[in-house]
């Protein structure tokens, strides 16, 4: 069984720093993208970041310029950078995966179970 699990989220002033972490666990073949979606109270889930496995990046514009993804393949683990924090940065933060788990299977995608980052004076 593939299972994410996140970390690094907690509540931290305006202007402040966090990185969260995902790590992939369980039997895989391969990781295709990774990506950070997050869902504020009220508000539907939107795509943060994402990184394709060659390393290739993508940002929602909100972030640009403050958020940083990256992902060490080795140890199956994906990070988000986040600095400059803002009030409307405070949200449940989920990591998700396209897993391929075997050599002849097809990918599917895996969630995490979510780390809240609040910004809050």
């Amino acid at each position: 069984q593939v299972q994410l699990v996140e970390s690094g989220g907690g509540l931290v002033q305006p202007g402040g720093s966090l990185r969260l972490s995902c790590v992939a666990s369980g039997s895989m073949f391969f990781i295709y993208a990774m990506r950070w979606y997050r869902q504020a109270p009220g508000k539907q889930r939107e795509l943060v970041a994402s990184i394709a496995s060659g390393g290739s990046t993508n940002y929602a514009d909100s972030v640009k310029g403050r958020f940083t993804i990256s992902r060490d393949n080795a140890k199956k683990t994906v990070y988000l950078q986040m600095i400059s924090l803002k009030p409307e940065d405070t949200a449940v933060y989920y990591c998700n995966a396209e897993i391929q788990r075997d050599q002849v299977g097809v990918p599917n995608d895996y969630w995490g179970q979510g780390t809240q980052v609040t910004v809050s004076s």
